[in-house]
């Protein structure tokens, strides 16, 4: 029963992360699904869900259409719906049922496209992966087809530094005043943030990304991007999030960046205190990772990340760890002495630890929000 989680909650599902990728950027996200998948994000997932508008939709999947395979009704639906709304694109994400029964997304996205001429994707999720999947392969999508070209843009003031910050979601960063503290840290470095992907910006915005000199991934949301950006833009890249204490090598991380035109390894894994960890840090790779070298810097006090993410071997160091499921959590936490971690990890924590709680969204949802 080593997959099974008896007291604490699993991470945000592939299918939420794609609608709160795109929850502000005007278009149409459609789950195909009976309903529980729409439920679960507008009551758990979703901070904006009552304050500001978005066009997501579930599209009610019967059991007779899911057997007889009728994906005419599901193309109708959309098709109707987006003859009234006229959203900016439509992204259709699925969930597991699709999945079991062979759903060709791709080309249901194909034809809508055709037969409304509004650009469609489609998004691979199965409700069977975490919310970095499907987040980041969302905003993939974005940079791969509506991001344009500089030099068919007017051209930004060449005196100024720009940077777009990818991976900004609420799931990692809550509500926007948080996403606000991070812009401030850069602009005291120097930098100007042309976008935010994908929170406080439309499309229209994400689309002149391509003038930014650099970009910075804020979280593993944003990698996928990252590297559509670079491959087709020669935009580098550097991985870390700005907090109070970090923030300085980041901005000096940028600038190399954009001196040598090459992507940067990831700054919150240089310079880590080789020593056993004191401080046990659980939750997703760049942003725990970028405040466990905040404390090492500030505090002088060795710390390791436990990730209990997938997708995520790549951004955390050699001290850190990815732990997946309750046991495994519960195990590696034994001999923890102090931990910061979201507030409903404390029930697998060892008594005598030292609990400092940091809610993460993408958890335990709106319960601290």
């Amino acid at each position: 029963m080593r997959q099974s989680y008896r007291i604490i909650p699993i991470y945000t599902a592939d299918v939420s992360g794609v609608c709160s990728a795109l929850y502000e950027l005007g278009g149409m996200t459609v789950m195909h699904d009976p309903s529980g998948c729409n439920s679960t994000y507008n009551t758990h997932d979703e901070l904006r869900w009552y304050d500001q508008d978005s066009l997501i939709f579930i599209s009610g999947l019967t059991e007779i259409d899911a057997i007889m395979g009728n994906d005419q009704k599901f193309i109708d639906d959309v098709e109707h719906a987006a003859k009234q709304l006229h959203p900016k694109f439509i992204a259709l994400a699925g969930s597991p049922i699709p999945f079991m029964n062979g759903t060709d997304f791709p080309a249901i996205a194909h034809v809508i496209e055709a037969e409304t001429g509004i650009p469609t994707f489609s998004v691979s999720t199965n409700g069977m992966n975490d919310y970095v999947y499907g987040a980041g392969i969302a905003l993939e999508e974005i940079a791969k087809r509506f991001v344009k070209d500089s030099e068919k843009q007017d051209q930004k003031d060449s005196t100024s530094k720009a940077v777009n910050l990818l991976g900004v979601t609420p799931l990692d960063f809550g509500p926007q005043e948080n996403v606000e503290i991070l812009k401030q840290n850069l602009r005291k470095c120097g930098w100007e943030v042309m976008s935010s992907w994908a929170m406080g910006d439309d499309l229209e915005t994400l689309q002149r990304s391509a003038q930014a000199d650099v970009n910075l991934v804020v979280s593993a949301v944003g990698l996928r991007a990252a590297k559509i950006l670079w491959k087709t833009y020669k935009i580098p890249y550097v991985i870390g999030t700005p907090n109070e204490w970090l923030t300085e090598d980041i901005c000096n991380a940028l600038e190399l960046a954009v001196t040598k035109k090459e992507n940067q390894k990831a700054v919150y894994l240089q310079k880590r205190m080789p020593k056993e960890a004191k401080i046990t840090l659980i939750g997703e790779p760049v942003t725990m990772g970028s405040l466990a070298a905040g404390i090492e810097k500030h505090y002088g006090h060795s710390t390791r990340v436990l990730c209990p993410l997938k997708e995520c071997k790549a951004l955390i160091g050699e001290k850190d760890k990815v732990v997946l499921g309750e046991e495994a959590m519960e195990e590696e936490l034994k001999n923890a002495k102090i931990i910061v971690a979201d507030p409903l990890y404390k029930p697998i924590c060892p008594k005598n630890s030292t609990f400092y709680e940091l809610a993460h969204v993408a958890f335990s949802g709106r319960i601290y929000f």
